[in-house]
C-alpha cells in the first residue's frame, strides 16, 4: 500500500470483535488502527488471490481441462480406505 495519503473508513462491529483487537493490539504493543490495517490487508490479499485462482480454473473450464465429477468422488470416497485410489488426472 504505497502512497501518503490516507482516509478515514468507519465499521460497526461486534463488541466482541472490538474486544478481542483491542486485546491483540495491547499484547503486541501496537495501535488499534495498525491491527485494522493489518487484518484489512490480510483480508484484501487473500480476497485478490481468491480471484484469480477463480479466474485460472474458468479459463481451465473453458479449455475443456476438467476431471469427471464421478472420478472425484470416487478418488475422496477411497481416501479413507485401505487402498485409495490414485488421484484422478
Amino acid at each position: 500500500m504505497s502512497g501518503s495519503g490516507t482516509k478515514v473508513l468507519t465499521a460497526h462491529v461486534p463488541l466482541s470483535l472490538a474486544e478481542k483487537v483491542d486485546l491483540m493490539a495491547e499484547r503486541l504493543e501496537r495501535s488499534r488502527g495498525w491491527i485494522m490495517k493489518q487484518a484489512l490487508t490480510a483480508w484484501l490479499d487473500q480476497e485478490e488471490e481468491r480471484e484469480r485462482l477463480t479466474r485460472e480454473a474458468l479459463l481451465d473450464v473453458d479449455a475443456g481441462r476438467v476431471i469427471d465429477h464421478q472420478a472425484v468422488q470416487a478418488w475422496a470416497d477411497s481416501l479413507g480406505s485401505d487402498e485409495p485410489l490414485p488421484l484422478p488426472r
